[in-house]
């Protein structure tokens, strides 16, 4: 994928370009390049003199061109006014149609490449001998003509080129030191965003394997139950994260029967295999007909683990024909061939792998792979790489315009950032201080069917809801009963769509269109996010499970998880909301809101956890000031809770389970409380005398 690097700073740069297997499958070769008439003479209209005007444009004295410049005035006037109506009424009827086409264009040609044009059970078709496969897990990837100048280039270094890629899938379809490997067997991935990831993803996906890519923050505990879920027989592990599969190794290979690969040399323990070993003798070239392909592009492909924020992590099911679908993913936003894409999200999660690496070979683009983000190295490293897209989660934008300003922070090529979970006032000051960057948000879930994307710009919302959109996408939004954790059906037993400006449940039909595969080894868990007899007898709709609402313009805006959202003095309270009146006050930089039980009263009372900037001190009558003009009195937190940072899982999402398991109580929270004091008007400080007061019930809330 790129030419021999170096390690820098936490980032894998390199020369770029030449011949690329980067990708889910391995592969070699180049890609593909890439009249409003005039007045009318005097008399034309009028008719011919003394008699007045009886004869007019449409009888008789002008003859027939007088009648047909009316015809054409009155259709130019009639087009005038629709296109006036039509700005009045659907404002972006062009730029959904724009997006519309272009998505059906992509699913045409991702269909075409999978082997079929249908809707379920596509088959594919025996890989021609004049192309080479050009990455996917499983060959799920379409092949691409060999030939061609396009670029296709990972900067990465430290052990990663084109040969290497090659060299790894080699290793990988020649047997990889476990022979009893093949089609369909699952194998576990731990490794970090480096070159070994990729390459291990390229050699499983050549023997057919379904890779289970591995979070590298899991415990021993989580990491065992990982790949009993989705059945691993084998586990390719990067060298320094050996450690963490040591303390369970006896387990794994006594009790659970699997084979240990590591990307080094060694010396490892007794029945570990040192891949390097095997790669110095595999092959650099890997022809057509040595890669696996499958017959069924439903067939699952790899194995992608949700991280929620509760229980243990769930294995879900991606298909073949969902990773070339996201070949597309860049091309629908926008990039081209010649960008440079700047990556540092995980590449054990989907917005990592699929939407990253597979994104970028979709059509040709250069790929900056980060280690880890670095919001005070970014832009060193954006004009250093020539980035021109950035792909984000929400919370790396929110450290980017957190940090101290630099002179020539305007200074730079980027001019695409793509992504989800941008919030809007991040959106707005992330433009007033970087320049006119075009940010594209988006919306989806690793298991889910449904996709939302935001293509016009406007701040706050994850995508559109036009009938023309939703041929490309469809969903609805339904009725959502907090209290009882279900949607609200009516007598009938049958779903109710949500008015306009009214929040409710987002749930997808689930169709061989919209197929939704679930999550490995466990039915149950796949049942419970389905939802049937929605809106008549037998059909099935995927629930999201994330709260969102449809404005007047036709966008949708996220609202809450389903799960965070919470009931208070009888009244639903969205903590994003909530949270987004609270960033707002200028001593704060940090929020996250969400619900604590409370003994003698139903619900949930709201809490905040919160983190000041730097030197802002909290001042609790100036934030009750605050909040008590801008929210409802049910929505005002009831407790505050001040930190040094708010602690964040591997893909930016906040902690919100820990802190309400914790509540308000000050023997087990080490950080200063707040309580709101409605009598004194501030935020006054809670110790224990006043929790016990709250806990008996002589304090009400």
């Amino acid at each position: 994928m790129g030419g021999a690097g170096k390690h820098d700073g936490g980032g894998w740069t390199g020369l770029g370009g030449g011949r690329s297997t980067a990708g889910p499958a391995p592969g070699r070769g180049r890609g593909r390049g890439r009249l409003l008439p005039g007045a009318a003479p005097a008399g034309a209209v009028g008719g011919g003199g003394g008699g007045g005007g009886g004869a007019g444009a449409w009888g008789g004295g002008g003859g027939p061109g007088v009648a047909a410049m009316a015809l054409v005035a009155l259709l130019v006037a009639g087009l005038a006014a629709l296109a006036l109506l039509q700005r009045l009424l659907w404002p972006r009827l062009w730029a959904d149609a724009a997006f519309v086409a272009r998505a059906a264009r992509c699913r045409r040609r991702a269909l075409a490449a999978a082997g079929g044009g249908g809707s379920g059970g596509v088959r594919r078709r025996r890989q021609p001998r004049g192309s080479v496969p050009a990455g996917g897990a499983g060959g799920s990837v379409p092949a691409v003509p060999a030939g061609g100048g396009r670029a296709r280039a990972l900067r990465a270094g430290g052990g990663g080129g084109g040969a290497g890629g090659e060299r790894a899938a080699g290793a990988g379809a020649g047997g990889g030191g476990g022979g009893e490997l093949g089609p369909g067997v699952a194998v576990g991935l731990l490794a970090g965003n480096e070159p070994g990831f990729v390459w291990g993803w390229l050699g499983l996906a050549a023997l057919g394997a379904r890779a289970a890519f591995l979070g590298t923050a899991l415990r021993p505990k989580a990491l065992r139950h990982c790949l009993r879920a989705c059945g691993a027989r084998a586990l390719l592990v990067a060298h320094d994260l050996f450690p963490m599969v040591e303390p369970i190794l006896p387990s794994l290979q006594e009790e659970d029967g699997i084979v240990v690969w590591v990307l080094g040399a060694g010396p490892y323990p007794p029945g570990v295999v040192a891949l390097q070993e095997l790669l110095d003798e595999a092959s650099e070239e890997l022809e057509p007909e040595d890669v696996w392909q499958p017959e069924d592009m439903n067939d699952t492909c790899l194995y992608i683990f949700t991280s929620g924020t509760t229980g243990l992590p769930k294995a879900a099911r991606i298909s073949h024909l969902k990773s070339i679908m996201c070949l597309s993913f860049y091309e629908l936003v926008g990039a081209s061939s010649h960008d440079v894409v700047y990556l540092a999200l995980p590449l054990y999660h989907m917005a990592g792998s699929l939407l990253g690496i597979v994104g970028c070979i979709g059509i040709g683009a250069t790929c900056v792979l980060k280690e880890k983000f670095s919001a005070s190295q970014f832009w060193d490293d954006c004009r250093a790489e020539g980035v021109t897209v950035f792909q984000y989660i929400g919370e790396l934008c929110r450290y980017l315009v957190n940090q101290p300003q630099r002179p020539g922070e305007r200074q730079h090529g980027l001019r695409l950032a793509v992504g989800s979970g941008l919030r809007p006032d991040v959106w707005r000051r992330f433009l007033e201080r970087f320049g006119a960057i075009r940010i594209v948000e988006t919306y989806g879930l690793t298991e889910g069917n449904v996709t939302l994307f935001n293509y016009t710009g406007t701040p706050g919302a994850v995508g559109r809801s036009s009938f023309i959109y939703k041929l490309f996408s469809p969903f609805e939004i339904v009725r959502y009963d907090v209290a009882e954790g279900a949607p609200v059906r009516d007598k009938a037993g049958r779903c109710i769509r949500v008015g306009t400006g009214e929040t409710g449940l987002l749930i997808a039909p689930v169709t061989p269109r919209t197929p939704f595969l679930g999550y490995a080894g466990s039915q149950e868990l796949s049942e419970q996010k389905l939802l049937r007899g929605v809106f008549a007898e037998g059909d099935t709709y995927f629930s999201t499970g994330d709260l969102v609402e449809q404005d007047a313009a036709q966008f949708v805006r996220f609202r809450d998880r389903t799960g965070d959202t919470y009931r208070w003095k009888g009244e639903n309270v969205a903590t994003t909301e909530v949270a987004e009146v609270l960033v707002a006050h200028e001593a704060l930089q940090e929020v996250t809101v969400y619900g604590v039980s409370v003994p003698g009263h139903e619900g949930r009372a709201g809490m905040a956890a919160l983190v000041l900037r730097p030197g802002c001190r909290l001042d609790g009558a100036g934030l009750y000031q605050h909040v008590a003009e801008l929210l409802p009195p049910y929505a005002q937190p009831r407790f505050l809770r001040l930190q040094e940072r708010l602690e964040m899982t591997a893909t930016f999402k906040q902690q919100k389970v820990r802190l309400a398991q914790e509540g308000f109580d000050p023997a087990r929270v080490p950080d200063p409380l707040f309580l709101l004091d409605e009598a004194a008007r501030a935020y006054v400080p809670l110790g224990p005398a006043l929790w016990e007061d709250i806990v008996a019930g002589r304090r009400r809330l």
